[in-house]
């Protein structure tokens, strides 16, 4: 029996990028400074250092120290016994869909569209084009911003005029934002894709995602963001792993927003969850149920979304020692012939200035009953797919080279 399982942690970068200069972020460096933080006691909310002893057991800190030459403690020390390496991606760009898609071994061979940090952000004509294909009396917004702060300063606005809030960041991408019941969930997803259909008409580089932001609450006291989100994605470049094992008759299971990054491409299930906890208890119900030859991939978003972007190291901490308590329950269900890789897209440094992902390496984790214990090195995200292609037997891909 042989299955496979892909565990992203989103956004948990281990610095090091070599072409972090390129994208104004040489330094940052996710869990570097996290534990750092932790430690010095500087971390508003929280005492003590970041302990993270099952991932340790994996290998993390030996990655996060062949990233940067820096030492990490995040146990009080443990063998390793799993295969660790460092992730380098080799995409432009430091967008969600480039780190997947390379992760399931297709590299993106293109630049992203991305919209200026100006106001207004988005083609004059585009938004136009929007409002009257949608009916929409006009927009707020049009500019870059903190989802959860922009939110807070038009939601009443948007309640009582009835125009969406859109808005951009660093990523290429356009969010919109609306309130569920007031504007009506489904007439959100409708006009997201309308949105979607427009870009992708729109000569020129693509624009990665456009991302349905439903909200609720009846003032900016209150405003909260639901669990209702939905990415929309232009396609991966050509078949990823998940392709290549759909069309091999496996099971492609994809648990969180995984489906949408991917577009549908390749998925047979979908399912959908909310949070950390929810996703991991996805995660355990597919590791139990899922067949021979499987590849159950799953998301882990809230690093990013609650953590990473909003700048919160006390969060970002709890999320990952959470993460790592939760460990166990998987590696105890592993069966044999089982192999999982713990990995992430990119990073978000809550250290660094701003609120956008940073360029970082990631590390790579390997486990399973039969996986040996050590060092694999430095790696092309696209490794990662096709290591996990040739444990369930799948023909070799174009990019990247099992390990």
């Amino acid at each position: 029996m042989a299955r496979a399982f892909l565990l992203i942690m989103d956004s948990f970068g281990i610095g090091g990028a070599p072409d972090a200069a390129a994208y104004c972020d040489a330094g940052a460096n996710t869990l570097g400074h996290i534990a750092d933080a932790c430690l010095s006691g500087r971390v508003t909310g929280r005492s003590g250092p970041l302990t993270l002893p099952t991932l340790d057991s994996l290998g993390l800190g030996m990655a996060a120290r062949g990233s940067t030459d820096t030492n990490v403690v995040l146990s009080a020390g443990t063998q390793v016994t799993g295969a660790w390496g460092i992730g380098v991606e080799v995409s432009k760009g430091k967008d969600t869909p480039s780190g997947h898609w390379e992760l399931a071994g297709v590299p993106v061979p293109f630049d992203w569209a991305y919209f200026p940090n100006t106001s207004p952000a988005f083609p004059p004509e585009l938004i136009a084009a929007l409002c009257q294909a949608a009916h929409l009396p006009g927009i707020l917004g049009d500019c870059h911003a903190s989802g959860t702060e922009i939110i807070a300063q038009l939601g009443e606005a948007h309640i009582r005029t009835g125009k969406p809030i859109v808005y951009t960041s660093a990523d290429s991408v356009m969010q919109i934002a609306a309130h569920e019941q007031s504007f009506g969930l489904e007439r959100l997803y409708d006009l997201c894709q309308t949105a979607r259909k427009l870009l992708n008409a729109t000569p020129g580089k693509p624009v990665g995602r456009v991302i349905a932001r439903p909200f609720v609450g009846s003032s900016a006291a209150d405003f909260t963001r639901t669990g209702n989100r939905r990415d929309y994605a232009v396609p991966p470049p050509e078949p990823t792993i998940l392709d290549r094992a759909k069309t091999a008759g496996r099971a492609v299971i994809a648990i969180g927003k995984i489906s949408d990054i991917y577009a549908g491409s390749g998925v047979t299930h979908a399912i959908k969850a909310s949070g950390n906890a929810a996703l991991f208890d996805a995660t355990l119900e597919a590791q139990a149920n899922a067949p021979d030859d499987a590849l159950v991939i799953t998301n882990f978003v809230d690093f990013d979304m609650l953590y990473g972007h909003r700048r919160d190291v006390a969060g970002y901490a709890a999320a990952l020692e959470a993460f790592d308590r939760r460990l166990p329950e998987f590696i105890a269900a592993m069966q044999p012939g089982d192999l999982a890789i713990i990995t992430a897209d990119h990073g978000c440094d809550p250290t660094w200035p701003g609120t956008d992902h940073t360029r970082e390496n990631v590390p790579i984790l390997a486990f399973g009953p039969n996986v040996t214990a050590g060092r694999i090195g430095k790696r092309g995200f696209a490794d990662v797919g096709e290591t996990l292609a040739r444990h369930i037997r799948l023909p070799a891909g174009r990019h990247g080279q099992p390990w």
